[in-house]
C-alpha cells in the first residue's frame, strides 16, 4: 500500500536532474521570466562532473561547443578546459541564475494524471504537482556494467570509470581496461604516464580522429564542411585527414567501420574517438591492444581469441545509461529499453502533456543548449499571470 505523501504544487516546470541539462534548462527559462524547481538526487550540482570524473579529463571540444546558454566561458580559460576549470564555469553558471536546486532527492516515480491534467512526481515523501515535466537526466543517468561471464571469480579490483580518479594508485600494475571510447582511451593514456602497464580490450569497431587537424579543431572542421557538402564527402575527408595524420589505425588492433564516422555516429549515436596522445602509446607498445574478452578467471581473463592472460585490476570504460524507464510511468515518448525518446533530434525535445527531455541528443553540450533554448521557449508561450500566482509550498 502507498501510503500517503505531503503534496507540493509547483507553479512552474519541475526539472529532474541538476547537471548541465537541468541548469541549462532553468536558466534558459530565469531568462523567460519562468521560475523552476530542479529535483537533484546527489547533494551537489553537475555531480557525474564532480563525483564520477577522472581527474585528467579535460573538454574533447574546444570550449565555444560546450558553452551553456547565455554564459560564456572566461577568456583566460583554454581551449580544452580541464575538469576542475569547467566545474568552476558550472558553479558560476548557477550562481549567475541564482539556482538552487533540492538535494537529496530521490525520484521514485512520475505518471501523469489525466483526471487532473497534471503530472505526480513522488521524492522523498513528498509529492510534487506540476503542469510541465522536465526530464533533465541525461545520457549518463547510471554507471553500465556489463554482465561477463566469471566476472564473480575474480579475486582482484574491477572499477568502473566513474569510480576510477587517477592512474598513480596503479603504478606498477597490470591493467586492463574494457572499452576503447573516449573513456577507454583517456584512462589507458592516464595509466601509462603513471607507470601502470595498461591493456585495451577493443570489441567493437571505432572511428578515431585526430582531435585538430592542421590546428583546426576536428569538430569545427566538421561543422563548417558540413554547411557546403554532403555528410559522406565530409566523412571523406575526414579519413584522409585520419590516414594522414594517425596511419592505419586497423593494423593497431582497432578496425574501422565501413561508413564514415558522421555517417555512423547518425546511424548508431556513437561518437567518434578524439585521440589525444594515446595512438602514439599504442604505436609505442606501451599500451597493449588486446581483443574483448571472452570469460573472467580467477586471476585474469580469456579472450575471445581464447589467450589467457592475469592482471592486476579491471577497469570498465563501458558507459553509462538513461535510468529514466526505472521512475517515469509513460511509454509513448521514451523508449523502456534503452531510455532515450522515440524520436531523434531535433525532435526528441518535445512529448506530451507537457513532457519535454533535454541532454539526450548524442550531441553534448551543444544540442543540450539548443535544446534548453527550445523547451523554455515553448513553456514561456503557456504562461500566464493566472498561473504565475498560484502558491506552492515546501
Amino acid at each position: 500500500m502507498i501510503s500517503e505523501a505531503k503534496q507540493v504544487w509547483v507553479p512552474g516546470p519541475l526539472i529532474i536532474g541538476a547537471g548541465p541539462s537541468g541548469l541549462a534548462t532553468a536558466a534558459c527559462l530565469e531568462t523567460k521570466g519562468v521560475p523552476s524547481i530542479i529535483l537533484e538526487k546527489d547533494m551537489c550540482i553537475a555531480s557525474s562532473w564532480k563525483l564520477r570524473m577522472y581527474e585528467r579529463l579535460k573538454l574533447h571540444l574546444p570550449k565555444q561547443f560546450c558553452e551553456l546558454p547565455h554564459f560564456q566561458f572566461p577568456k583566460d580559460f583554454p581551449t580544452y578546459p580541464t575538469r576542475e576549470q569547467f566545474i568552476s564555469y558550472i558553479d558560476s553558471y548557477a550562481k549567475a541564475f541564482s539556482i538552487e536546486p533540492l538535494f537529496g532527492m530521490t525520484v521514485e516515480s512520475a505518471a501523469y494524471d489525466a483526471g487532473i491534467g497534471f503530472w505526480k512526481v513522488r521524492a522523498n515523501g513528498l509529492e510534487f504537482i506540476c503542469r510541465w515535466l522536465i526530464v533533465a537526466t541525461g545520457e549518463n543517468g547510471e554507471a553500465f556494467r556489463p554482465e561477463i561471464t566469471g566476472m564473480k571469480d575474480y579475486k582482484e579490483v574491477v572499477l568502473h570509470t566513474s569510480e576510477y580518479k587517477r592512474g598513480d594508485v596503479f603504478r606498477g600494475k597490470k591493467v586492463l581496461v574494457v572499452g576503447s571510447g573516449n573513456s577507454g582511451m583517456e584512462v589507458c593514456l592516464d595509466l601509462c604516464n603513471n607507470g601502470a602497464q595498461p591493456f585495451m580490450a577493443v570489441r567493437d569497431k571505432l572511428h578515431i580522429l585526430p582531435r585538430e587537424i592542421l590546428g583546426i579543431s576536428t569538430f569545427a572542421l566538421s561543422m563548417f564542411l558540413m554547411r557546403w557538402l554532403p555528410v559522406k564527402y565530409v566523412d571523406s575527408v575526414l579519413l584522409l585527414c585520419a590516414r594522414l595524420l594517425l596511419g592505419d589505425t586497423e593494423k593497431l588492433g582497432m578496425k574501422r567501420p565501413k561508413i564514415g564516422p558522421l555517417q555512423f555516429k547518425i546511424m548508431s549515436g556513437k561518437t567518434p574517438v578524439l585521440d589525444v596522445g594515446t595512438l602514439a602509446k599504442i604505436k609505442k607498445g606501451e599500451i597493449k591492444v588486446v581483443p574483448s574478452i571472452n570469460r573472467f578467471t580467477s586471476k585474469g581473463v580469456e579472450f575471445t581469441d581464447g589467450r589467457q592472460e592475469d592482471f592486476d585490476a579491471v577497469i570498465l570504460a563501458t558507459g553509462y545509461k538513461s535510468n529514466v524507464p526505472l521512475w517515469l510511468k509513460e511509454d509513448d515518448f521514451f523508449d523502456e529499453r534503452d531510455g532515450y525518446p522515440k524520436t531523434q533530434f531535433p525532435n526528441s525535445w518535445k512529448g506530451k502533456n507537457g513532457l519535454y527531455a533535454v541532454g539526450f541528443t548524442r550531441r553534448g553540450l551543444l544540442g543540450t543548449s539548443l535544446e534548453a533554448r527550445w523547451i523554455a521557449e515553448d513553456i514561456a508561450t503557456q504562461w500566464s499571470s493566472e498561473t504565475r500566482h498560484l502558491p506552492y509550498e515546501l
